[in-house]
């Protein structure tokens, strides 16, 4: 009885201690967890967000004639000014878009946020004036307008434009030559919130020429693609999603965005390029999909 009593106590101390050990252990489990968790906010909010991809595109255009091969093109998109992205900041961006030295420059809308009009918007627009001005007196910049420009009031943003020379495309064609060829770059206004005009803009092209459309949301190339007439539609508008999950993909994405939410596609005939954008909306954090400016090197069919 004696042993057996002595054999009953020392299972329940080592009770005792595997299961004060399990707290440890686990304890420290969560602690674990709880600083991943922390480490993680941290570096959507202080560090990716910072973190400017340039991604380095070559695309090879069947009706690009050869006198444009090597032909360089930078897109910034979704710039959000107002919001994350102060004055200054956007246009460190441009300048970084001038140092690549591109042959023209595309940018695919939203330079503005749309909510929070309290935030001093006009006067850091009016700041982006004179560094525009400066890379439009270098190469042809064109743009288009996107949602949040619309839904902050697409006259102020139009104006800035125009005031720094970018060439406004709203349902209207670009030419750049070089000697006796051509490349057109047509845009249409915003999908969602303006008043998009294919047709007109489809009146304005030749038939058998190499065109770039310049369109802010990208699933609209579904309808830019079965025209036949676009070899290349670049577009934003996504940002991306912001956050990518591994093995998911992005959890939210806005609408005209689900299809062709970020990077190449080729759409019918057409390739489609998204964007993931240089700014932000809110909540202001970016996780496994960085900011992004695009230069794209064209190339003729044949050599």
């Amino acid at each position: 009885m004696k042993m057996a009593k002595i054999d009953s106590i020392v299972r329940r101390q080592l009770s005792r201690r595997s299961f004060m050990k399990g707290l440890i252990v686990a304890g420290l489990a969560g602690l674990d967890v709880m600083l991943l968790a922390q480490n993680g906010r941290l570096y959507a909010k202080k560090i990716e967000p910072f973190w400017l991809e340039v991604t380095q595109v070559r695309l090879r255009l069947p009706r690009l004639p050869k006198s444009f091969s090597g032909f360089r093109m930078a897109q910034i998109s979704d710039m959000h000014v107002g919001g994350w992205m102060t004055a200054q900041r956007a246009a460190d961006y441009f300048k970084i878009v001038m140092d690549l030295s591109p042959d023209a420059v595309a940018m695919t809308g939203d330079f503005v946020m749309g909510y929070g009009r309290g935030r001093n918007v006009p006067q850091k627009i009016e700041k982006l004036v004179p560094v525009l001005e400066e890379m439009t007196r270098q190469i042809p910049v064109l743009g288009v307008l996107g949602n949040h420009d619309y839904i902050y009031g697409s006259a102020a943003i139009t104006n800035m434009l125009q005031q720094a020379g970018v060439v406004y495309l709203n349902n209207s064609v670009s030419v750049i030559r070089h000697g006796d060829d051509v490349l057109h770059i047509a845009g249409v206004d915003d999908v969602m919130e303006g008043r998009p005009e294919l047709d007109d803009v489809l009146k304005k092209l030749p038939s058998s020429d190499c065109s770039i459309l310049l369109v802010h949301e990208p699933d609209f190339a579904d309808k830019s693609s079965s025209t036949g007439r676009f070899d290349l539609q670049i577009s934003g508008h996504s940002h991306g999603g912001q956050v990518v999950l591994p093995f998911i993909g992005p959890p939210i994405l806005p609408d005209m965005a689900h299809k062709y939410p970020s990077g190449l596609y080729r759409v019918g005939k057409m390739l489609l390029y998204t964007n993931r954008g240089a700014g932000m909306t809110q909540p202001y954090v970016r996780f496994n999909c960085r900011p992004e400016i695009t230069v794209f090197t064209l190339e003729a069919a044949t050599p």
